[in-house]
């Protein structure tokens, strides 16, 4: 069996990051579904996509929340969480090769990190954009880029619409910035390790020494 992996919500400020893996026994199984990056679908297709790949092959997903995140970065770089993660999703559909969206700038590098934590028993290959090269990595892509979608529209219901989570999204941006005022710490949904969080952090607090 043949696997892709692929990951949504690496670079969020708020919400998780979910690594997505489907199965196959041949890319072509996967392209008779339609399925391509899930970049370039639209949402109500994307939906539609996951609902068949789903149904038909083996799926599995690894969410990792942003406390997760913060407390892996203390040990770890944020590409060998990834990494593990990949692992992961690799050895429970227990695939044979596995096709990886790459995330290290060293495709190769990333080979060996990633088949050393499988072990022997399955040949990796990771490249840069997989997601548009291999239809069994956009079939994660799909998968991984829906179940995110719909945690953080569960995490609208409890904390307001914070838009995508991503720190090029205004929306997001004020929210953390506006919650860091009122609360004086970030919320628990949001990454305390990342830059955008620290910097607004710093930002709310220096102008609080600034009033007193």
């Amino acid at each position: 069996m043949i696997c892709g992996i692929d990951e949504a919500g690496k670079g969020s400020v708020l919400g998780p990051m979910v690594i997505g893996a489907v199965g196959c026994d041949s890319q072509d199984e996967i392209q008779r579904t339609g399925v391509r990056d899930s970049k370039v679908l639209s949402r109500k297709m994307r939906e539609k996509v996951y609902e068949t790949i789903t149904g038909k092959f083996p799926s599995f997903v690894v969410i990792l929340t942003a406390r997760d995140i913060d407390t892996r970065r203390e040990t770890m770089t944020m590409n060998h969480i990834v990494a593990s993660a990949h692992a992961e999703a690799i050895l429970a559909i227990g695939a044979d090769i596995g096709f990886v969206d790459a995330c290290d700038v060293n495709e190769e590098r990333y080979e060996k990190t990633l088949a050393g934590l499988v072990g022997e028993g399955c040949r990796i290959i990771a490249k840069h954009r997989a997601d548009s090269l291999f239809p069994v990595v956009s079939a994660a892509s799909v998968v991984a880029k829906v179940t995110r979608d719909r945690i953080i529209e569960s995490l609208w219901e409890e904390w307001g619409d914070f838009g995508s989570g991503y720190p090029s999204d205004k929306k997001t941006v004020d929210f953390l910035l506006n919650y860091i005022r009122s609360h004086g710490t970030p919320p628990p949904i949001a990454r305390i390790s990342w830059a955008t969080t620290r910097e607004l952090c710093a930002s709310c607090s220096q102008k609080s020494l600034f009033d007193f």
